[in-house]
C-alpha cells in the first residue's frame, strides 16, 4: 500500500513539474517529500510559492479524505498542522498554490508510527527469596506493532524471550506488545538488574527513537527467620535480680522487635518494641512466657521464652561489712538469711582458726558472741547459709582498736612555788600504740612533747604511752591549765572517740608563814576568867589550822573553829602549853605560848568576892566620868549624852 501511494505522489510531481516549467512559478513543500509523524504528536506541513506577490493555496489529499488538520496562510507561505496526529492523518497531502490564471501544485506522504515511551516492568508482587515471581515487560501503544522486536532478561541470565501480544490496552491499531518470565529470587540477586529493551526496526521511515531500553534495580526482600531468644543470666532467675533478654532474626528489610508477655484468657501484655528487654528486681509475678515477635511488610517470626523467678537464699551480717570493736568490750555478729525456711548456718574464720566466741542459732538466725573482745578476734568472720543444693556466705571484718579512757595527768608532788615539778600525762591501754599521738602543754606556753614508752602496764600488744614535761610553778600559774590531747587517727577505722582530752587546773601553793598564836586578853589570866586562843597563818591556800593542848597524857587537839579556841571560865587545868599547826600542799609551821592561870585564895567569902568584882567595875567608871568632866570643863560645860556621843 505503501507503494502505491508512493508511486501516484512521484507520477503526479513528475506532472506538476512538467507543468510548473512552462511558467515562471516556483513551489515548494516541505519539510521534504515525505514525513514519519508518531500519532498522538504533532506535524507541520510547509508549501511555499515564490514568483508571485500574492499567491492562493488550497490542501487536499490524494483521494479527497478530510485534511486532519489546521491550514494557515501568511504571505507566500501556507502550513497545515495537525495536532495530534491520528491515523486519518495518513495520507498523501497535495498543496496547490495560484497566482493569477497560473497555478502549481506539489505533494508530500505522512507516514505513521507510534513508539511514545520507555518498556515498563512490572512484578506480580514482592521479590520474595524462595517464593517464585512473574515479571512483564510491556512498551505502550505501539504502531506498527507487528515490527516490535524485544529482548528481556535478568542481569548474569541474558535470555531472548518470545514475544506476545498483551491486550492491556488497545486503542485503533495502537497495541500494547509484552514479554513475561517467571523465576524464583535469591538473596544472589539483591542488586542485580532486570532489562527490557525495545526496537521498532522501520529503516524506510525516517524517527528517533527506534530502540528504548528500561533497567530495574531488584530489591530482594526476606520473610524474618531464624528468629532466636538469649537470655542473661539464665531463664531461672533469683527474686530481686534482673534479666536481659535479646531477639535477633534474619530478614530483609531488617525486621522489627515486638516483645510481649502471654496472658491466662487475655492478649499478650505488650513489653517493648527493642531487641533488647531488661527487667530489674524481678517479682515472683514476673515469671511466666514472654514472645519476641520479628516483622517486616513481608512477614512474621515468632519465638518463646519461659522465664520462672525464684526467691534467693541470701545472708546479711550486722554489723558490716567491716566492724571496728575496743579490746575488752563485747561484740555481737548477728547472721540472717533469707529465701529459706530452715537452712544451716555456721561460723568461721576465713584462716579456719577458732572463732573465740560463742554462736546461738535460732531459725533463720545466728549470733556469735564475743565477750571480752581479746586480740585473738581480729578476724574476717564468715557466715556461712546452707539450704539443699544452695549455699551462700557472707563475711565481716573485726578490726580491733583500744583507746579506752581520757589521758591521765599526774604530778609528782605539790605545786609549791619555786620548786620544780615533773608533771607526766598517760593513756592507758593503747592498740595499734604506735599510732597514737599526743599533745601535752601548759595553758599559754603550747608545745610538743616527744612521745616515749611508760610501760606501766602491758596486757599482749597492749601499752600505755606517755609524755612529760618538767616546770617550776609561779603564782601566776594558779588557775591555769595543764592540758593533754591524745588522737588515735585510724581514718580507715570506724569508732568514736578518736580524740580524748584531760585537763588539770593549777592550784600553786605558798607553805604556811608568819603563823602568829595568841591568847586574849592576855597568856595570864585570873581562875573564873574568860581566855581566847587564836592562831592565824599568811599563807596560800589557806592553811589548815590544828590546835592542841600538851598534856602528861600527849598533845590532845582541840575543837576550834577557823582556828579560835574560847575557853569561858578558865580552871587550874587549864593552863599548860597550847601548840598550833598550820599546814597546807606547801608544807607546814608550829607556833606555841604557856598559858597561866591563876589561883583564887579559899579564903574569900562569896560577899568579899562580890565586893571584889564591884571594885573592879567602880574604878573604871570613876575614871571615865573624870575624863569626861575634864573635857566639859574645856569646852565650859558637860552633858553625858553629848560625851558619849563623841565616842560614836
Amino acid at each position: 500500500m505503501c507503494g502505491q501511494k508512493l508511486g501516484t505522489v512521484l507520477a503526479t510531481n513528475l506532472l506538476w513539474m512538467v507543468f510548473a516549467a512552462s511558467e515562471d512559478l516556483k513551489i515548494e513543500i516541505g519539510p521534504s517529500y515525505k514525513i514519519a509523524a508518531q500519532i498522538g504528536g504533532s506535524a507541520k506541513l510547509t508549501c511555499t510559492m515564490t514568483g508571485c506577490e500574492a499567491p492562493t493555496f488550497s490542501w487536499r489529499t490524494q483521494i479527497d479524505s478530510p485534511l486532519g488538520g489546521k491550514t494557515h496562510i501568511q504571505g507566500n507561505m501556507s502550513t497545515l498542522t495537525m495536532d495530534p496526529v491520528s491515523f486519518e492523518n495518513e495520507h498523501s497531502y497535495l498543496c496547490m498554490a495560484a497566482c493569477g490564471s497560473n497555478k502549481a501544485e506539489r505533494g508530500i506522504l505522512v507516514e505513521l508510527y507510534s513508539f511514545p515511551r520507555d518498556p515498563e516492568i512490572e512484578m506480580s508482587g514482592p521479590l520474595i527469596v524462595g517464593s517464585p515471581v512473574t515479571v512483564t515487560c510491556k512498551v505502550p501503544k505501539v504502531y506498527p506493532s507487528e515490527r516490535l522486536e524485544m529482548e528481556f532478561w535478568k542481569e548474569g541470565s541474558h535470555h531472548h524471550v518470545d514475544l506476545h501480544d498483551i491486550e492491556e490496552e488497545a486503542q485503533g491499531k495502537l497495541e500494547t506488545k509484552g514479554v513475561k518470565m517467571t523465576f524464583t529470587p535469591t538473596i544472589e540477586d539483591m542488586g542485580k538488574s532486570l532489562i527490557c529493551e525495545a526496537k521498532l526496526p522501520i529503516d524506510e521511515m525516517e524517527f528517533e527513537p527506534k530502540e528504548r531500553r528500561t533497567t530495574q534495580i531488584l530489591q530482594v526482600n526476606i520473610i524474618p527467620k531464624n528468629t532466636i531468644i538469649s537470655i542473661t543470666p539464665s531463664n531461672t532467675v533469683t527474686e530481686g535480680h534482673s534479666v536481659t533478654m535479646t531477639c535477633s532474626s534474619e530478614g530483609l528489610p531488617p525486621p522489627e522487635i515486638f516483645w510481649s508477655k502471654k496472658r491466662e484468657n487475655e492478649d499478650p501484655l505488650p513489653l517493648s518494641d527493642n531487641a533488647t528487654l531488661t527487667i530489674e528486681d524481678m517479682k515472683k509475678e514476673d515469671s511466666g512466657t514472654y514472645m519476641c515477635e520479628a516483622k517486616n511488610q513481608f512477614g512474621k517470626s515468632r519465638k518463646e521464652v519461659e522465664v520462672t523467678v525464684v526467691k534467693p537464699l541470701t545472708v546479711e551480717i550486722s554489723p558490716g561489712p567491716k566492724i571496728a570493736a575496743q579490746i575488752g568490750d563485747s561484740l555481737v555478729l548477728t547472721c540472717t538469711t533469707m529465701g529459706c525456711e530452715a537452712p544451716s548456718i555456721s561460723w568461721r574464720t576465713q584462716i579456719d582458726s577458732p572463732t573465740w566466741g560463742k554462736a546461738h542459732n535460732e531459725r533463720t538466725k545466728s549470733t556469735l558472741i564475743m565477750n571480752p573482745i581479746g586480740l585473738e578476734n581480729e578476724h574476717f568472720y564468715l557466715c556461712t547459709a546452707s539450704c539443699g543444693d544452695k549455699k551462700v556466705e557472707k563475711g565481716v571484718q573485726v578490726e580491733l582498736y583500744s583507746f579506752p579512757r581520757d589521758p591521765e595527768i599526774e604530778i609528782s608532788g605539790p605545786l609549791i612555788v619555786g620548786s620544780p615539778v615533773t608533771v607526766t600525762c598517760k593513756v592507758p591501754k593503747v592498740y595499734p600504740s604506735e599510732r597514737l599521738k599526743i599533745e601535752f602543754w601548759k595553758e599559754g606556753s603550747h608545745h610538743l612533747v616527744e612521745l616515749y614508752d611508760i610501760v606501766e602496764e602491758a596486757e599482749g600488744k597492749l601499752e600505755t604511752k606517755g609524755v612529760k614535761m618538767t616546770f617550776t610553778p609561779t603564782m601566776e600559774d594558779t588557775g591555769k591549765s595543764l592540758i593533754c590531747e591524745a588522737k588515735l587517727p585510724i581514718d580507715e577505722m570506724k569508732f568514736e572517740p578518736k580524740e580524748r582530752r584531760a585537763t588539770r587546773i593549777l592550784q600553786v601553793n605558798i607553805p604556811p608563814k608568819d603563823t602568829r598564836l595568841l591568847a586574849l586578853p592576855s597568856d595570864s589570866v585570873k581562875e573564873g576568867d574568860s581566855v581566847t586562843i587564836s592562831c592565824t597563818s599568811a599563807d596560800i591556800p589557806k592553811s589548815q589550822i590544828i590546835l592542841r593542848k600538851k598534856t602528861e597524857m600527849g598533845d590532845r587537839e582541840l575543837e576550834s573553829t577557823d582556828g579560835v579556841y574560847d575557853i569561858h571560865a578558865a580552871q587550874l587545868e587549864d593552863a599548860g602549853v597550847y601548840e598550833c599547826e598550820s599546814k597546807n600542799e606547801g608544807g607546814s609551821e608550829v607556833r606555841r605560848l604557856m598559858l597561866d592561870v591563876k589561883e583564887i585564895p579559899k579564903y574569900f567569902s562569896p560577899q568579899l568576892l562580890a565586893l571584889y568584882c564591884l571594885s573592879s567595875l567602880v574604878i573604871p567608871a570613876a575614871g571615865m566620868v573624870i575624863y569626861f568632866a575634864r573635857k566639859a570643863n574645856h569646852k565650859g560645860s558637860y552633858s553625858l549624852v553629848d560625851a558619849l556621843k563623841s565616842k560614836v
